[in-house]
C-alpha cells in the first residue's frame, strides 16, 4: 500500500502543481494533506481549490485555522521583532485577499484524521495531524527527547503519526517498550511543499509504504520514502516581491530556510 502525505503548501501554486504532477506519476493508493494551505504567498484561494477539487482529505493548520476564523493571530511561534512584524503583514494580506467560499471551507477542516488498517490479524492505526495531537501548532522538532515523543503517541494510540509544521522532514522509530524491543513506532514529519526549511528549496512530501504482512512488532513495517521535487522557486519568490508581502519570504523560498 502507498500513501502520499503533503503539508505546508502556504499558497505556493508553482510548487503544488509541480506536486500534484509528481504524485500523480508515482499513482499512489491514497492521498492526504497535512494543512496549511495558506500564508505567506499570493495564491491561498487558488491552492484551496486545487486541493478541494481533487476531494483530497485534508485537516486544518495552524494558518488555516487562523484564516478560517478571520483572525489575526496564525499561532506561528516567530522568535524575533522583525518575524513577528513581517507575520503581521502576511496574515493581514492573506485575510485581505482570501474569499469567502474558501474562508469557509478553511472553517470545515478537522484538527486531525484517524485511519485504521486491518491488513491481517494485527491492527495499524495511522494518525495524521499538523503540528501533535495535542496541540494544533506544537513543534516536533526531530531532537524531541524519546520519551515525550512516545508518551504523546500512546496517549494518541498512534502506530504511526505523521505530522508536518516544522518544515523539517525525518523518521523516528520509536520502541514502545525500549528494555524489551517490543511494539514499534514510528514519528515521521512529511516536510513542505511550498516553503521548505530544511536548507534545501526543492519542495518535499512522503510516500508511506505499508506492508500487506504488517506488524506493530516489525520496525520495517513501514517504509518511509521522501521525495523533492524540483519547481519554478524563482515564479514563486518573485510573486512574493511584487506584492505586499516582506520580500523576506522570497529569499526564504529561494534557500530553503
Amino acid at each position: 500500500m502507498k500513501i502520499a502525505l503533503f503539508s505546508d503548501i502556504h499558497a505556493n501554486l508553482p510548487a503544488l502543481e509541480a506536486f500534484f504532477k509528481d504524485v500523480d506519476a508515482r499513482q499512489p493508493d491514497a492521498i492526504y494533506c497535512l494543512g496549511d494551505l495558506v500564508g505567506y504567498n499570493i495564491w491561498p484561494n487558488e491552492v484551496i481549490r486545487e486541493i478541494r477539487g481533487r476531494g483530497i482529505p485534508t485537516i486544518a493548520g495552524n494558518y488555516d485555522s487562523g484564516i478560517g476564523r478571520s483572525s489575526d493571530d496564525c499561532g506561528c511561534a516567530y522568535k524575533t521583532d522583525a518575524e513577528k512584524a513581517n507575520g503581521a503583514v502576511s496574515i493581514a494580506f492573506t485575510n485581505e485577499i482570501v474569499r469567502d467560499e474558501e474562508r469557509q471551507y478553511l472553517r470545515t477542516l478537522p484538527a486531525h484524521i484517524k485511519v485504521t488498517f486491518q491488513l491481517n490479524q494485527d491492527t495499524l492505526h495511522l494518525l495524521l495531524v499538523h503540528g501533535s495531537p495535542r496541540k494544533i501548532n506544537e513543534y516536533l522538532f526531530e531532537d524531541r527527547d524519546e520519551k515525550s515523543l512516545l508518551r504523546i503517541m500512546q496517549d494518541a494510540d498512534a502506530d504511526i503519526m505523521c505530522f508536518g509544521h516544522t518544515h523539517k522532514p525525518y523518521h523516528r522509530v520509536l520502541p514502545a517498550v525500549p528494555e524489551a524491543g517490543q511494539q514499534y513506532r514510528h514519528a515521521i514529519n512529511i516536510g513542505s511543499v511550498g516553503k521548505p526549511k530544511d536548507g534545501d528549496p526543492r519542495g518535499g512530501y512522503v510516500m508511506l509504504h505499508i506492508r500487506e504482512n504488517s506488524s506493530v512488532l516489525d520496525k520495517d513495517t513501514v517504509q518511509v520514502e521522501f521525495i523533492r521535487f524540483a519547481y519554478d522557486v524563482e515564479k514563486a519568490a518573485k510573486a512574493v516581491e511584487d506584492s505586499p508581502l516582506p520580500d523576506a519570504y522570497a529569499e526564504s523560498l529561494r534557500k530553503g530556510v
